[in-house]
């Protein structure tokens, strides 16, 4: 994921200052800058809210997190079936709907490929062709076996990972908490993912900065978000290795097992919701130029960016948001 950052310019005048909630979560920081008109018994309801619910959302569906149902899934791949609740058969649904949604670019079961290709290693290495066919026949979301009450991961070695979209999606519902608790203006931002509501007292929009692939840590623009937006980008120049000469990214080609090397270095998407724009970003970054321009052109109310060693392609009304 690439690097965003809210960019407010200076107001003139006096308004209410925002508040701002931080707090560490699913491996990254999170933080949330809203208005509340109602004072400080509205502003400690929502963080009381807001961080319960992360809370419990990763202690539930968190891969690290050995006590997890998730991981708890993927330890009985191959030998048992295990019983889930119904949050859990709605988060099947939701993976039912992304996994069509991106022709299987998205695939929660792409886990067995991550671990091959681990950027993170000590020593990151570069699989061979044996490994990456072997890590890919365990890919497969079709296979996850379902009925009511519990989940069948058939093959020994397969294994399930939210990562994918499991950040957006928290984005997502803690704007909708904020929202519950009668706040209008608020900017989520969970390591770069983020959702606004409204706008910052006494300004128009929520002004974000884009990073330059080509110049990471500086930005080439900010867009700027009113109203119920999300944006997030995908990008690989940052979380990746080198090996013979050659960069390795963390982003995975699922068709091939390797990592994505079509010469994108970052696509941005913004649309209703962050974990569409976050679906939207990896899907199209992915697919490539013109590819993915096209799959996000027919999305309803979406727009794209993607940038590329030499040109930056876009939908057609992607540059309505960016502010300079």
């Amino acid at each position: 994921m690439s690097t965003m950052t809210p960019n407010l310019p200076p107001v003139a005048g006096a308004v209410r200052p925002l508040r701002k909630l931080r707090f560490a979560a699913m491996g990254t920081n999170c933080e949330v800058q809203y208005d509340t008109p109602e004072g400080d018994t509205q502003a400690a309801a929502f963080e009381r809210a807001a961080t319960r619910w992360v809370q419990a959302f990763e202690a539930k569906y968190s891969r690290f997190r050995a006590d997890s149902l998730l991981c708890r899934i993927n330890e009985a791949a191959g030998r048992a079936w295990v019983a889930v609740d119904a949050e859990m058969e709605q988060m099947f649904l939701l993976c039912d709907s992304l996994f069509g949604m991106t022709h299987g670019v998205m695939d929660p079961t792409a886990l067995p490929l991550i671990r091959l290709w681990n950027w993170q290693a000590a020593n990151p290495a570069v699989p061979g062709d044996a490994e990456i066919e072997a890590a890919r026949r365990l890919v497969g979301w079709r296979k996850v076996q379902r009925q009511p009450g519990k989940v069948f991961l058939p093959e020994p070695g397969m294994a399930l990972d939210f990562g994918g979209f499991g950040k957006e999606y928290a984005v997502d519902i803690v704007a909708q908490i904020a929202s519950d608790h009668g706040i209008a203006n608020a900017l989520v931002d969970f390591g770069h993912d983020l959702r606004a509501l409204g706008a910052p007292p006494g300004r128009p929009a929520w002004h974000i900065g884009l990073e330059d692939p080509h110049r990471p840590g500086t930005s080439w623009a900010s867009v700027g978000l009113a109203g119920s937006r999300g944006i997030a980008s995908s990008g690989d120049y940052i979380r990746c290795f080198r090996a013979d000469g050659r960069r390795y990214g963390h982003i995975l080609d699922l068709r091939t097992g390797r990592p994505v090397d079509n010469g994108c270095l970052q696509a941005t998407a913004i649309t209703g919701t962050c974990l569409q724009a976050g679906v939207l970003s990896t899907t199209a970054f992915v697919l490539g130029v013109p590819a993915g321009i096209e799959f996000v052109q027919a999305v309803p109310g979406a727009e794209c960016m993607v940038i590329t060693a030499d040109a930056r392609s876009q939908t057609r009304g992607f540059f309505n948001y960016v502010a300079g």
